[in-house]
């Protein structure tokens, strides 16, 4: 046995107690007759002591030749320690030993293996399995894997069967660029990894499994940021004979069951709205409802006046920043330039003052009288000290425009807590979305996703006032989850195809299978996927999931460690009949 215990679980009552541990160097302290050394694993740090005067000569002289992450073994005494420390676990109590082995010298690691750590974001990437050795970033990987854990018994709990799906799949369009597989044995034809389990979910359904649940592995090919990876792992979940509330209503539970088994918080609120209201009262499809400054159109009481800004705007729009009053001409026109970036393209932007004594100070006031600025307040909720800032322009662009300012003031201001948790439902989504430059129309969500039925004599006359049976999860200003109620019978699966641009040769090549197997008998059915690694971020008090993953891709798609991806041999690609045109 190389340990008789770990690093994390000795104390006072096994004082006297022979053991042997096993782990790595965290640091050594050498006194010339005392040598101290920090042998850390997994499960926490213990201190070893070797004395001259009552350790073993050759034990005693091997000490002192321990570097940092050497690997040993030691066998000794639990001793009660002297200077006890109360921020360990096994403070209390050291090991006198009396046998060691080095079980594999290391080199010196390049940076140090601390809690805060000398090594930067892109070094320690690519030394990653020197990283997880962290606390950090291992309790990040403990804390995911206690969150699957509760997942799977809820779920499992509620009759819900695991179900594992293909990753070599058809290439179907859904939104992303696939990552595309080459086959060998099927000469210039290529597999494609799954965006996400979609349509075989619903032939699970087809298949009579009810309740299906897998925690899995999903691909797009797409532009990465810090909450979005090439490969990411879903809570995918579909459901048979439900309708939309059944699944807003077992996955309320799933996330009230997290927040209280993980977090030690009850949640009893779970405010609906749809889709059109988050547009309008918060300016994008996922608010964070932590705090206030909700958008009031100004139209009414901007326009028509002599500033011809607002009179040629869609859109007059303004939010109500708490405490802001007392922003300084230097803190307005710094914020006024960040809204000017060509990330958010804001041309200008007006604010007004509300003076503690009720009266209001602009950067309009030529324009704008007190009675005027009373009304902007009162349709933004502003209060005295507050600050009101505003924008114009057309109206889908300004409310992005307004909701990035939205969130950043926030969190200058504080309002974004990681400690609390405000869980919404988005409902009601458009089915479909107009792509301005080809002029047809996509789906918002994917080509299964079943319209609202009262809304369906719309897709012949008005498409992209059809409301699809949709729904999103947002949790602290994040897309935590999504879903829908599915088509399942094939006309209106046609009908949506065909509203979608597809021919029926072309549907037929794409989902053939699809719409075959809807024939035999498809249940009415519905579901909805997490995404684990941002739903166990936020939970964690982290906006972004690296830490969250044990070996993440960088913002270039890249895998430093193992370096990858790279070039293959050019007998690989001749066996795969691939030919590569570089230019």
């Amino acid at each position: 046995m190389y340990r008789s215990h770990n690093c994390g679980e000795l104390n006072a009552s096994h004082i006297n107690t022979e053991v042997t541990l096993a782990g790595w160097v965290q640091k050594s302290r050498d006194k010339g007759f005392m040598n101290w050394v920090d042998l850390r694993d997994r499960y926490g740090v213990t201190q070893l002591i070797f004395d001259e005067s009552r350790t073993d000569k050759t034990v005693f002289e091997l000490a002192k030749t321990l570097g940092r992450e050497f690997v040993i073994q030691a066998k000794g005494i639990v001793i009660e320690r002297e200077a006890k420390n109360p921020n360990l676990s096994t403070g209390d109590i050291e090991i006198l030993v009396t046998e060691m082995k080095i079980l594999n010298a290391a080199l010196t690691p390049p940076f140090t293996i601390e809690d805060e750590t000398d090594g930067g974001e892109d070094i320690r990437m690519k030394y990653r399995y020197l990283d997880i050795r962290r606390n950090p970033v291992k309790n990040s990987l403990l804390f995911r894997h206690k969150v699957a854990m509760e997942v799977r018994k809820y779920l499992s709990d509620l009759d819900f069967c695991e179900v594992e799906t293909p990753y070599l799949i058809k290439s179907t369009p859904e939104g992303a660029r696939d990552f595309v597989v080459p086959s060998r044995m099927n000469e210039g034809q290529f597999y494609a990894l799954p965006q996400s389990p979609q349509t075989f979910k619903q032939l699970l359904m087809v298949g009579g499994m009810d309740k299906y649940f897998q925690i899995v592995k999903c691909f797009r090919d797409e532009d990465l940021r810090a909450d979005r990876q090439p490969e990411f792992t879903q809570i995918d979940c579909e459901m048979a004979f439900v309708e939309q509330e059944d699944i807003l209503n077992v996955f309320e539970g799933l996330t009230r069951h997290l927040l209280k088994e993980i977090k030690g918080i009850d949640v009893d609120k779970f405010p609906r709205i749809t889709y059109d209201y988050a547009m309008k009262t918060y300016g994008n499809d996922k608010p964070d409802i932590r705090f206030g400054m909700e958008f009031g159109e100004l139209n009414e009481f901007a326009q028509h006046k002599e500033f011809p800004v607002f009179n040629a705007a869609e859109l007059v729009v303004g939010i109500a920043v708490p405490g802001a009053g007392n922003y300084t001409r230097k803190e307005i026109d710094g914020l006024i330039d960040w809204m000017k970036r060509p990330q958010i393209g804001a041309s200008g932007m007006v604010y007004v003052k509300c003076n503690e004594d009720g009266t209001f100070k602009s950067s309009v006031d030529k324009f704008y009288d007190q009675e005027d600025l009373t009304n902007w307040a009162k349709t933004t909720g502003a209060k005295a000290g507050d600050m009101i800032f505003v924008l114009s322009g057309p109206a889908d662009k300004t409310r992005t425009q307004l909701s990035t300012l939205r969130m950043e003031l926030a969190t200058r201001l504080g309002l974004r807590n990681p400690a609390e948790f405000a869980p919404l439902w988005v409902i009601d989504f458009p089915l479909l979305e107009l792509d301005e430059e080809s002029g047809r129309y996509h789906a918002m969500h994917h080509p299964f996703t079943s319209p609202k039925p009262e809304d369906m004599k719309l897709l012949e006359t008005k498409p992209g006032k059809v409301r699809a049976n949709a729904y999103d999860m947002v949790l602290n200003g994040n897309e935590i989850g999504g879903g829908s109620i599915r088509i399942h019978d094939k006309a209106t699966q046609q009908l949506m195809f065909k509203y979608l641009g597809f021919t029926p040769e072309q549907a037929k090549e794409q989902f053939g299978f699809l719409m075959d197997a809807f024939q035999f008998g498809a249940p009415p059915h519905g579901g909805l996927a997490f995404g684990l690694d941002r739903l166990v971020a936020i939970l964690g008090g982290q906006e972004t999931i690296r830490d969250f993953i044990a070996f993440p891709k960088n913002n270039s798609g890249r895998d430093v460690m193992i370096d990858a991806p790279s070039a293959i041999d050019e007998l690989q690609l001749n066996e795969l009949h691939i030919k590569l045109d570089l230019l």
